[in-house]
């Protein structure tokens, strides 16, 4: 089946049995993507939002696959525009398992603690944008650690890789056949209208020096192409992993030079701000201006300007306890 066959679930066919299908992060496209790997043991990588349950069914029904079919479920991490619909979805293919990073995998069986900070941070924003995660079967879910194997049959398989850096529950998956890389959130978000890397460096799990050593695993990795969960398959791999790199020094860079200011909040978000939106195309005329308000809270300055700073804060932490244990010794 190919594009042209499912267009209104907005579904992409990248060959060899591997088909993006944009699941409408908030109603909008070319937010989030997951993407069915369609071989003897069908495999969807990420599922979206809860909001995007249906969206995703339907977008596999039209490719074939229907609530029987489905063999596993995987999310790269529990971020909930990534694993936020993962308990409905599994009730919709109830003979999937579940697989995610040992990190992860409580929050999957109780979200109660996810959602509650969750809804700290976005308030009543939410539910517009995420929905409730619903707890999945424990039962069902499968942990893994450094590493791990899911295997999609007939000698095809999935290898995960920890990846921390932007999240300490994530991990990269490389396709055996097709040697493509689903990277989640490690390289952060790219913009399919530009062709942009933006880096999404959240709190609290922001860790550059983890992110670094993560851009190293990808590119020892070597893949074909990069599976962007936000957003599609991109095929400059090398430049695409240096220009994350060079990204995230900017970012980080742009940071410290604002916290070192006598400003306030406000003011060292703005300067960042400054810094940092030069480094980016404008949209062009036919990209739609909700998805790019969608796209802000993904890798927008405020969040990643909180993300860097809790980071900076650690350091600077762990720097002071260091140096006192130096004076003391």
């Amino acid at each position: 089946m190919d594009t042209s066959s499912a267009p209104e679930q907005g579904i992409t066919a990248l060959g060899d049995e591997v088909f993006a299908i944009d699941t409408r992060m908030a109603g909008y496209p070319g937010i989030t993507s997951s993407y069915l790997i369609r071989t003897e043991r069908p495999c969807v990588v990420e599922v979206g939002t809860a909001g995007s349950a249906e969206v995703l069914r339907d977008g596999l029904a039209a490719l074939g696959i229907g609530p029987a079919d489905l063999a596993t479920i995987v999310v790269t991490h529990i971020h909930l525009d990534h694993a936020g619909g993962v308990g409905d979805v599994a009730r919709m293919f109830p003979g999937a398992e579940i697989v995610v990073h040992e990190r992860g995998a409580r929050h999957l069986a109780d979200p109660a603690r996810l959602m509650r900070s969750a809804r700290m941070v976005w308030g009543d924003k939410l539910d517009v944008l995420f929905g409730e995660m619903r707890p999945s079967d424990a039962g069902r879910i499968r942990a893994v650690g450094e590493t791990g194997e899911v295997d999609l049959g007939a000698g095809r398989s999935l290898s995960a890789h920890y990846a921390p850096g932007h999240a300490k529950h994530h991990v990269g998956l490389v396709d055996s056949a097709t040697g493509d890389l689903y990277v989640g959130d490690a390289l952060g978000v790219y913009n399919p209208y530009t062709g942009d890397v933006r880096p999404a460096t959240p709190p609290p799990d922001f860790d550059l020096d983890a992110a670094l050593r993560t851009l190293d695993l990808f590119t020892g990795i070597d893949p074909r192409r990069l599976m962007f969960s936000h957003f599609g398959a991109v095929d400059p791999v090398g430049e695409t992993i240096e220009r994350a790199r060079e990204e995230l020094h900017a970012w980080v860079s742009a940071v410290r030079e604002a916290r070192a200011t006598a400003g306030d909040l406000d003011h060292a978000v703005a300067m960042v701000r400054d810094q940092v939106t030069k480094r980016y195309r404008p949209l062009p005329p036919d990209a739609p201006a909700e998805a790019a308000e969608v796209m802000e809270v993904l890798s927008g300055v405020e969040g990643n300007h909180a993300g860097i700073s809790h980071w900076l804060d650690r350091l600077e932490a762990e720097q002071r306890e260091q140096a006192e244990a130096a004076r003391e010794g």
